[in-house]
């Protein structure tokens, strides 16, 4: 398993950066790593809304299948994401006032495949990665 964990305060109202970061079809704007929404289940935002998503890291394209299991608008979102070769992921998206801005606190837990040795090969070749894509979405959110 490997965690990421990242954070960042917001000059913006909560409720205008939470429908920035739950809007699938803005997701391309900030989440680095987003090449393409695939595919995003008709209507509002809801648990067990599903979309899918092709992702990149280092260069390697591979698609994630998203449902949203948990749901607490304008506060928090909790994803559930299968990959290719049973490879999971679980992202928290979490809002709060302090100080007169947004903080939004992003948390994304990953289980690659194969077990131990998937993950001892993910360590060797993804390596900070996702931490860095992590801090440089939150960024690009800010800027928006």
């Amino acid at each position: 398993m490997s965690l990421v964990i990242a954070s960042i305060d917001i000059d913006a109202p909560m409720e205008d950066v939470w429908d920035t970061v739950m809007d699938p079809a803005r997701m391309r704007e900030w989440v680095t790593i987003v090449d393409r929404i695939d595919r995003i289940d008709p209507g509002p935002i809801r648990p067990g809304f599903r979309m899918s998503q092709t992702l990149h890291l280092r260069g390697v394209p591979f698609k994630v299948h998203w449902t949203l299991e948990d749901l607490d608008a304008p506060r928090y979102a909790r994803w559930e994401g299968s990959g290719p070769a049973r490879a999971s992921a679980v992202t928290e998206n979490r809002l709060s006032e302090r100080n007169g801005c947004t903080h939004f606190d992003y948390r994304n837990e990953f289980r690659t495949p194969f077990g131990p040795l998937g993950a001892a090969a993910s360590r060797v070749i993804v390596g900070g990665i996702p931490e860095k894509e992590a801090n440089a979405s939150l960024r690009r959110l800010k800027e928006i």
